[in-house]
């Protein structure tokens, strides 16, 4: 459990740390609210894709199902923030310096929606093999007892 804690934080800091630089130049607060902000959304986003994973998986334990929960959620919201927000604070940075044209940033940020969905479909189908691989150790688990 301890590898799983300290492996979330060390995502959380690549996630916040490539995040600040991405923004530039955008003022110290402005740079907090937005990586909050992004991690807040990106947690609801990882929760849905979640919940639509987990439709037919039942663990009789909550706190286990709470843990689980807990912990895929975590993983899943810092790897959702390390593949899109690193990216959209460059947006960000470039559209506060009129570095980027409105035909450039559009196509930007369609090819970053369809890679982001392409990830989250993906992120569905492991975080569903992950929750039934650890339905079967509990289940084994429990019958060996």
């Amino acid at each position: 459990m301890t590898f799983v804690i300290v492996t979330i934080i060390m995502i959380y800091l690549i996630l916040i740390f490539w995040t600040w630089q991405s923004l530039g130049s955008i003022e110290k607060t402005k740079k907090i609210v937005w990586i909050l902000i992004g991690m807040f959304v990106l947690y609801l986003v990882t929760l849905v894709v979640f919940l639509t994973a987990k439709v037919d998986i039942e663990i009789s334990n909550i706190e286990i199902q709470n843990s689980i929960k807990n912990i895929i959620i975590a993983i899943g919201t810092g790897i959702n923030g390390i593949i899109v927000m690193p990216q959209m604070g460059k947006i960000v940075s470039q559209i506060k310096e009129n570095q980027i044209e409105k035909e450039k940033l559009m196509e930007k940020m369609i090819i970053l929606v369809f890679i982001f969905v392409i990830c989250l479909i993906f992120e569905s189908g492991y975080m569903r093999d992950t929750q039934e691989g650890i339905l079967k150790v509990y289940h084994s688990i429990g019958s060996e007892r």
